[in-house]
């Protein structure tokens, strides 16, 4: 710790690691509003935010469990998070918010992070922003693809896993080997809900 007169503390924000406050002033100063994308162990979250002297106002937000309506098991996996990214492009162009600036937050900006796969939702529901297509997973992922091939594996090997593993899904009605069915049906959904 400095012992001369000109030692300064940060912001708590930032001694905790929770706010990059250089991007996040970048991200300000372009005078766009911030698609905000988190995620947690259970649920992916988005949210469309303009920056205010006060403080962050929220114009849309979308989170996971709003896909339990759908007939979607909400969960943090690829598939949630393109569904939530989807419709918060949907319901931002429905308030009339067109080009947003991407905020992952802390995030590593990791090759195939479901991050990624959310942002790639908004960018199909419409909203503009610039986004590199080398990050973002295969469709197969997207899609659910790889959890339906596991699950269809892990039965066929070790039943009792499968029942451990999947537990969740099968408990909320949802067979985890159609997964990639229900993604279609649940994005098709979305798509007429907001007439797209």
């Amino acid at each position: 710790m400095a012992r001369d007169g000109h030692y300064r503390v940060r912001f708590r924000r930032r001694r905790e690691g929770v706010t990059n406050y250089y991007k996040r002033k970048i991200m300000i100063q372009s005078g766009k509003p911030r698609l905000v994308i988190r995620k947690s162990l259970k649920h992916v979250q988005a949210q469309i935010v303009e920056a205010e002297p006060i403080g962050d106002r929220i114009l849309v937000s979308a989170h996971s469990l709003e896909l339990k309506k759908l007939g979607w098991y909400p969960h943090s996996n690829i598939p949630t998070a393109y569904l939530i990214g989807l419709l918060i492009g949907y319901k931002a162009k429905e308030k009339g918010i067109t080009e947003v600036i991407p905020d992952i937050g802390l995030y590593r900006p990791t090759k195939g992070n479901l991050l990624f796969a959310a942002l790639k939702g908004a960018k199909d529901a419409g909203l503009e922003f610039n986004l590199g297509e080398e990050k973002v997973p295969d469709e197969d992922r997207i899609s659910g693809v790889h959890i339906s091939d596991f699950a269809t594996m892990l039965e066929k090997e070790n039943p009792e896993l499968y029942k451990r593993q999947f537990s969740l899904y099968l408990s909320a009605g949802i067979n985890p080997k159609e997964l990639s069915k229900l993604f279609e049906q649940v994005k098709a959904k979305i798509e007429q809900s907001f007439g797209g």
